[in-house]
């Protein structure tokens, strides 16, 4: 046998060193892509959680956030980190217990922008709500026809107003009236408009919004 028919058998087709090359390198990325995984999924960071369910006015404080450790990724930058010191803020939307306070959900504290105020309703109606509920407010204007006193057509005058507070039905109950005095939150500007409506006789009606947080049945 001739030394070059030796040197052909020994020598491996190029092909070959190839694919053992680009299946090595798919291993050691595949390897290197679940480290960085397995990494980012134990590292955790501390982020504030609503204790109790936060309404949009009231001021952030302490007693109402806990600490709580998650890994979230990238995704962390949208939640409010429990290592820096608290900001002067306000809540500008709904937050139920136990969600992680988002900095879409509170603005800087100049900007409070609404007034409590107590709101007779139906106990049936009060039931139904739990603080944190958001409801729209109908007003059905009392209106005298013919002698008669007689209740407008309804119209939507706020919406999407926070409950601030449900007292329990024998607390809240206003006496001689049948109704219980539920808290809303109320824009500033709609205020004198709904005080004025309610001084006039007029019906209110709260209407728990699509998605609002209600009390178990």
């Amino acid at each position: 046998m001739s030394e070059s028919t030796h040197a052909r058998r020994l020598r491996r087709p190029h092909w070959r060193d190839s694919r053992l090359l680009i299946g090595v390198l798919l291993i050691v990325a595949s390897v290197a892509t679940g480290a960085r995984v397995v990494a980012a999924a134990g590292h955790t960071a501390p982020m504030y959680a609503a204790t109790h369910a936060l309404i949009p006015g009231e001021r952030l404080t302490a007693d109402r956030l806990t600490r709580v450790d998650v890994a979230l990724g990238e995704t962390s930058e949208k939640y409010l980190p429990a290592d820096e010191p608290l900001p002067d803020a306000v809540v500008v939307r709904e937050v139920r217990p136990g969600e992680l306070l988002a900095h879409t959900a509170i603005a800087p504290g100049e900007h409070g922008g609404r007034t409590p105020v107590v709101i007779p309703v139906p106990a049936e109606t009060a039931r139904m709500l739990i603080v944190g509920s958001t409801v729209d407010i109908w007003i059905n204007d009392k209106q005298l026809v013919a002698g008669t006193s007689q209740f407008g057509t309804p119209r939507k005058a706020v919406k999407a107003a926070p409950v601030g507070r449900v007292p329990d039905p024998e607390e809240g109950r206003l006496a001689g009236l049948g109704a219980t005095a539920v808290q809303v939150h109320i824009p500033h500007a709609d205020v004198e408009r709904l005080v004025g409506a309610m001084d006039q006789g007029a019906k209110i009606t709260l209407v728990p919004t699509t998605g609002s947080a209600q009390r178990d049945r």
